[in-house]
C-alpha cells in the first residue's frame, strides 16, 4: 500500500505539536503495513462520510482516511472530541 497525504491533512499534520507529528508518522508506518495492526483501533468512521476510516495517532488524536484501490488517502487529523 502506499499513501496520498490531502493539503487538509498536511495543514493539520504542520499544526501539531512535534510529538504528534512524530506519533503520527510512527502510525502512518504501521498503517501501510497493516491495517489491522493493534495500536491503530482502524475502524470505519460511517459519522464522517462513506467509506471513511478512523485510525489511533495516540490517545488523543486520529486520523482520518480512505482507501482507493492501493492506496490510502489521508484526509485529517483532529484531537479526538472526548
Amino acid at each position: 500500500m502506499r499513501s496520498l497525504l490531502t493539503r487538509r491533512f498536511e495543514r493539520s499534520y504542520a499544526a501539531a505539536p512535534e510529538v504528534v507529528r512524530k506519533a503520527t508518522d510512527k502510525q502512518l508506518r504501521l498503517l501501510l503495513q497493516n491495517l489491522q495492526h493493534p495500536s491503530l483501533h482502524a475502524k470505519r468512521f460511517p459519522e464522517r462520510g462513506a467509506g471513511i476510516w478512523q485510525a489511533r495517532i495516540n490517545k488523543a488524536w486520529r486520523m482520518y482516511f480512505a482507501i482507493d484501490g492501493d492506496t490510502y488517502v489521508l484526509i485529517d487529523m483532529i484531537e479526538h472530541p472526548k
